[in-house]
């Protein structure tokens, strides 16, 4: 029998899976209401605003896939707000910078959270907003208790708080300290735009849709936005070593809408993986996956052995090396071809019994690959501000961080489900907006300052973000959902916990329980985007033999803790019996699944 640290949870009613166990328990007293997997979805959207404020906020981003009962089709939810209009590689250029700074409100994109979590319960969700919204104005107004990595957090931008960002030290350093693991924290401020818009929406009327849409116009036009307006006109320190205004401004806010798009997709042994479109790294799995078939190696498969370890990390460096060259917010991504079975072909023939230390991007339709100077420099030595045990950050003095996000999937028993990935907006990335309770983002990190690029920087266009949530079909059924936080690690742990499931059989919580690695040869998306060539991260539970193999084909293994790496959500519904089931990650103590 194998070990697992939890049980697979299973049921028929509903199963929620989220890197906070506040917000899964919250979303599941949503779904006992009689909420749907939508409502229960939004509903732990907000709460993890509250209780993981150092991995996402109202000022940052999320993407989900969704398949509703009524059509299971799979659909995406883009709440990846774009560059203000005032984010010119000109303007970044003319104050010295060749990086966009990884912290302070010069790398703010358009927060796209909110609305995004709105249109989703406007147009597939059941409940009032006020219904919705409880349970986060209750945890912000009356407290909860704060994870250890909140304080951690908080303790490692002290001096940045005192110096140079009064706001976020009026919030987080009450007392003239950083708050303690466990400790009742409230967040008055936030609670209040809360309710605002609450009352917003109910001013509109009866109709749940107005009261949405009402609370959507608060946002984007009303309060909120002229709070972000008058704030982002301030200097503060930011990562480059100066102060500098923020960009985003109510124009902004008022310009941009949360959207419903169409996935990329993949028929892959029996099933279907549904991912976002190329303006994020989500094809990079899809990618992945094409070039272990086009291996023709069953070994290649298993991501416990030195072969599959071997094979799986040079076909992710080659779908990275490919997001380098060719992923963005653009019409001119070469998107069928990167994704056909002959690319994939051609992809694989450059794996052998040698780990790669080169960024080898492909020539999909025979075109020249572009990259940047600092890639083409060979990006510099990877600061990494990530710690290993979970994909949560660790900070630098300056806010810098990097991989910090959350996760949040449900399934109900109509057959409705979600995968949802919020990030941005953490609290160091930007000084608190004393109105509002919470800061903006710092995405545009993810854009260079060069012309012709399919990542450069230019107004309006979206970042190209490491955020990944995954929805699997059968048969045209949604059977799972799943995803992880971790930056560039998402889909590589993603791939791991696939291959482990749909290809080994193995239950939810076996696969996210089992050992996890990561390859660090690829350039990281979050300033200072440096890389580490060869390098390959791997929990230390792995036994001597497969490690001793793995360094006999060349990669340079750094060892991690025996269980840090990955914070892995996923759920289930079987469509012939009904059947849910969940799993979570036992990582860093945190993340539950909870269902019936």
């Amino acid at each position: 029998m194998t070990f697992t640290t939890r049980p697979t949870l299973q049921g028929t009613f509903g199963m929620v899976s989220s890197t906070h166990w506040l917000a899964s328990q919250a979303a599941m007293g949503i779904l006992e209401r009689g909420g749907n997997a939508f409502d229960a979805a939004v509903t732990a959207g907000f709460v993890l605003h509250v209780v993981e404020p150092h991995l996402n906020g109202p000022g940052g981003e999320v993407p989900a896939i969704v398949a509703t009962a009524q059509d299971p089709t799979p659909k995406v939810l883009c709440g990846q707000g774009p560059a203000p209009a005032g984010a010119t590689i000109a303007h970044f250029r003319s104050l010295g910078m060749d990086l966009i700074p990884g912290a302070g409100p010069l790398a703010a994109a358009v927060p796209g959270a909110v609305d995004a979590w709105l249109l989703l319960l406007r147009d597939h969700g059941t409940l009032p907003l006020a219904e919705v919204l409880d349970p986060a104005i209750g945890y912000a107004a009356s407290g909860h208790p704060l994870v250890a990595r909140v304080g951690d957090t908080v303790a490692a931008v002290r001096k940045l708080f005192e110096e140079h960002w009064p706001t976020s030290a009026q919030l987080w350093l009450r007392e003239g300290r950083p708050p303690a693991a466990g400790e009742r924290f409230t967040n008055p401020a936030y609670a209040q735009t809360l309710r605002k818009l609450v009352e917003a929406a109910q001013s509109a009327g009866a109709d749940r849709e107005a009261q949405i849409e009402a609370a959507r116009r608060a946002w984007r036009e009303g309060f909120v936005a002229e709070a972000v307006d008058r704030f982002s006109r301030k200097p503060f320190q930011d990562s480059s070593g100066s102060p500098h205004a923020g960009l985003v401004t109510g124009a902004d806010m008022a310009a941009y809408s949360a959207t419903w798009e169409e996935p990329v997709t993949l028929d892959w042994h029996g099933h279907t993986v549904a991912k976002t479109g190329f303006w994020g790294q989500g094809p990079v799995l899809l990618q992945t996956l094409s070039i272990l078939d086009a291996l023709d190696d069953d070994s290649a498969y298993d991501p416990s052995t030195a072969a599959g370890i071997h094979a799986q990390a040079e076909a992710l460096k080659l779908a990275f090396a490919d997001r380098e060259a060719w992923y963005g917010d653009g019409a001119d991504v070469p998107a069928k071809a990167l994704l056909s079975r002959e690319y994939a072909r051609e992809r694989a023939a450059l794996i052998g019994d040698r780990a790669s230390t080169e960024l080898r991007p492909g020539r999909p339709d025979g075109a020249d690959p572009r990259l940047s100077s600092h890639v083409r420099r060979g990006a510099g030595p990877l600061v990494d501000t990530t710690d290993a045990t979970t994909g949560e950050p660790t900070v630098k003095s300056d806010g810098v961080t990097r991989g910090d996000t959350c996760h949040v999937d449900v399934v109900d028993r109509w057959g409705n489900m979600i995968s949802a990935t919020p990030s941005g907006g953490w609290l160091q990335s930007s000084p608190t907006i004393p109105d509002l309770g919470f800061p903006l983002g710092s995405r545009l990190q993810m854009f260079w300052l060069e012309e012709g690029l399919s990542s450069s920087l230019a107004p309006g266009r979206r970042p190209r973000t490491t955020l990944s949530p995954t929805l699997v079909l059968r048969d045209g059924e949604p059977v799972m959902a799943c995803g992880t936080p971790g930056g560039d690690q998402q889909d590589q742990w993603q791939l791991l916990f696939l291959l482990r499931h749909l290809v080994g059989g193995r239950s939810l919580q076996e696969a996210i329980d089992a050992p996890a690695w990561h390859t660090m040869s690829l350039p990281a998306s979050f300033y200072p985007r440096g890389m580490e060539p060869g390098v390959l991260v791997v929990e230390d539970r792995l036994d001597e033999d497969t490690l001793a193999t793995l360094r006999a084909y060349g990669h340079e293994v750094r060892l991690s803790d025996p269980w840090s790496l990955g914070r892995l959500c996923a759920v289930t519904r079987d469509p012939r019996t009904g059947l849910l089931a969940a799993g979570a990650n036992p990582r860093g103590m945190q993340g539950y699944a909870c269902g019936r």
